[in-house]
C-alpha cells in the first residue's frame, strides 16, 4: 500500500497550506488540523459520562481486588519473561481471571474460529476490553504507541507480541498494515479496536478502515466481537468506561470498587475473506455487527446512528416534534455536518476530524 493511499484507509488528505511568510500561520493551523484530524476522540467524559451512583464496595475489598489485579499483570509479565510458547487455554483463564479478579463477572456469547490468520475487531469502552477480547482468542493486539509507557501493563503488552501504531506519524501507517498483514498470512490473529478511541458504551463510534485493509491483503476473515457493561439489573454499566482524561488507575479504582458489574463479549458471525470488495464496505460490515441487536441503524447524517430517547413520564411529542437526540449523536451530527462543510472540528469538543463515509 503506497503513502498516496493514506486517505482512503482513514487519514484525511488535504490540500497544501499557503507558502512564504503570509501563508505561516495557516500552515501550522493546517498542521494542528491534521493531527487532530489523525487522532480520533470521543464525546466521552468521566464527568458526563460515568455513573459511580451504584452499589460500591467497601474501600478494603476494593484494595484488595485492585491487589489481586496487579499480581495478575505481575504473574503475566513473568510468564512471557520465561518465554516458549504459552497454551491459548491458559491465555483465556488468565485474561478471564483479571475481570473476575477486578470484581466484575464474564459473559462469552458465542466462539471465535481457533485457528488460522483472523482480524478480531471489537467496539472500545475500557481497558478491561483487552483482557476480554483475549478471553475470546488470545490474538497480537494492535495498541497506540503510549501503551509503552504503562506501569506494568505496558511492559506486559509489549512483550505479548504487540504490534504498536505511532499516532503522530502518519506515514508510518502502511508499515504498520503491513505487519499486520504479514501476522495474518503467518496464522496469527491480530486484534483492533478500530474506533481509535473509547467511548462509554451507551454510543459507539465509527470504524476506521485500516486494519481492513491487512485482512484483505491476507485474505483472511474479519471476526466482529461486541464488547458491552452493564450492571446485575441490565442497565448499562459506564463504571467500566475509560474515557477522556481519565487516568488508568484511577479507571481501575472505579472498577473495582463498583458491584454488580458483568462484561460481555458476544461473537458475531465472521465476515468471509472476499465478501467484500474494499475496506471501506468491510470496515461498514464489521461496523455494523457490533451494534446492539446487529441491526442497520437509522441514518440521520452521513455516520450519525439515531438512538432512541426515553421522554420524561407525561411528556408527549406534540405534532411534528421530533425527538430529542441523545448528547453523543448530537456531537457527532455537529462533527459530521461540519467536516463535510469544511469546518474545522475542535478536537475534544467534538468528534474530531473528518469521519470516513
Amino acid at each position: 500500500m503506497s503513502i498516496p493511499s493514506l486517505g482512503a484507509v482513514g487519514v484525511p488528505t488535504a490540500t497544501a497550506p499557503t507558502a512564504g511568510p503570509a501563508g505561516a500561520p495557516a500552515a501550522r493551523a493546517h498542521a494542528v488540523e491534521v493531527a487532530s484530524l489523525w487522532r480520533p476522540s470521543a464525546p466521552c467524559t468521566p464527568r458526563t459520562c460515568v455513573d459511580v451512583t451504584g452499589p460500591a464496595r467497601a474501600v478494603p475489598l476494593a484494595a484488595l481486588r485492585l491487589v489481586a489485579v496487579l499480581l495478575l499483570l505481575v504473574a503475566g509479565v513473568l510468564a512471557t519473561l520465561l518465554g516458549g510458547l504459552i497454551p491459548a487455554g491458559l491465555i483465556r483463564r488468565w485474561s478471564r481471571w483479571v475481570v473476575r479478579a477486578s470484581g466484575v463477572r464474564v459473559r462469552i456469547e458465542g466462539a471465535a474460529p481457533a485457528d488460522g490468520g483472523l482480524l478480531l475487531v471489537a467496539n472500545h469502552v475500557s481497558w478491561l476490553d483487552i483482557p476480554l477480547l483475549a478471553a475470546v482468542r488470545p490474538a497480537r493486539m494492535l495498541a497506540k504507541s503510549e501503551i509503552r509507557d504503562w506501569p506494568v501493563a505496558g511492559r506486559l503488552t509489549a512483550r505479548s507480541g504487540a504490534l504498536f501504531i505511532d499516532r503522530d506519524r502518519i506515514r508510518a501507517l502502511p508499515d504498520t498494515v503491513s505487519r499486520i498483514a504479514g501476522a495474518l498470512r503467518a496464522g496469527e490473529a491480530v486484534a483492533v479496536f478500530p474506533e481509535g478511541s473509547t467511548w462509554c458504551g451507551r454510543a459507539q463510534g465509527r470504524f476506521r478502515r485500516a486494519a481492513f485493509q491487512a485482512a484483505l491483503d491476507a485474505d483472511v476473515p474479519v471476526q466482529p466481537v461486541r464488547l458491552h457493561y452493564r450492571t446485575a439489573a441490565g442497565a448499562p454499566g459506564t463504571a467500566a468506561a475509560f474515557v477522556g482524561d481519565d487516568s488508568l488507575l484511577t479507571s481501575v479504582w472505579r472498577v473495582t470498587r463498583s458491584r454488580e458489574l458483568v462484561a460481555e463479549a458476544e461473537v458475531r458471525e465472521p465476515i468471509a475473506p472476499g465478501s467484500r470488495p474494499d475496506r471501506r464496505s468491510l470496515a461498514r460490515a464489521a461496523e455494523v455487527s457490533v451494534l446492539p441487536g446487529a441491526q442497520q441503524p437509522q441514518i440521520l447524517a452521513p455516520g450519525v446512528q439515531h438512538r432512541p430517547v426515553t421522554l420524561p413520564a407525561g411528556r408527549g411529542l406534540h405534532a411534528g416534534e421530533q425527538p430529542p437526540l441523545d448528547r453523543h449523536v448530537a456531537a457527532r451530527a455537529d462533527a459530521v455536518h461540519g467536516s463535510q462543510q469544511g469546518v474545522a472540528v475542535p478536537a475534544g469538543e467534538r468528534v474530531a476530524g473528518k469521519l470516513p463515509a
